[in-house]
């Protein structure tokens, strides 16, 4: 069960790290050749896929992370918040954009560190979404 959980992490910050890129602007060559696929992990990290976790309300995945480690919690709504920022950047969903400024506020919470990126980022969704 051990193994699971830190194999889950990993693939959380796997994901985390390479989302940050792509929003950078900076994705790798091998990221590009390998052509993200956002399915397969879903479905390794949640055991859904990202239409289905892109459907349900921000509470339920809320809920959906309060399942989890408490420690692990930062690290979910990191993901989170890149995973629909970068499908709100390249479907341009108001309600990705939404998500996504939900999830890094969180994030910053969980965390308590300063995070300019993650700051801009919400400051960028804030302009869209008002």
């Amino acid at each position: 069960m051990i193994q699971d959980k830190d194999f889950t992490l990993r693939l959380i910050r796997q994901l985390t790290q390479a989302l940050e890129k792509l929003l950078l602007g900076k994705p790798e060559e091998s990221l590009m050749q390998k052509e993200l696929d956002f399915d397969s992990l879903m479905k390794d990290i949640f055991k859904i896929n990202f239409d289905d976790i892109a459907s349900k309300s921000k509470e339920e995945i809320i809920e959906i992370v309060n399942e989890r480690e408490p420690k692990d919690h930062t690290d979910y709504y990191e993901m989170l918040g890149n995973l629909f920022m970068f499908h709100y950047r390249t479907e341009g969903k108001l309600d990705y954009a939404d998500k996504a400024k939900t999830f890094y506020e969180s994030y910053l919470q969980t965390s308590g560190i300063f995070a300019l990126p993650i700051i801009n980022r919400i400051n960028e969704l804030k302009v869209v979404l008002n």
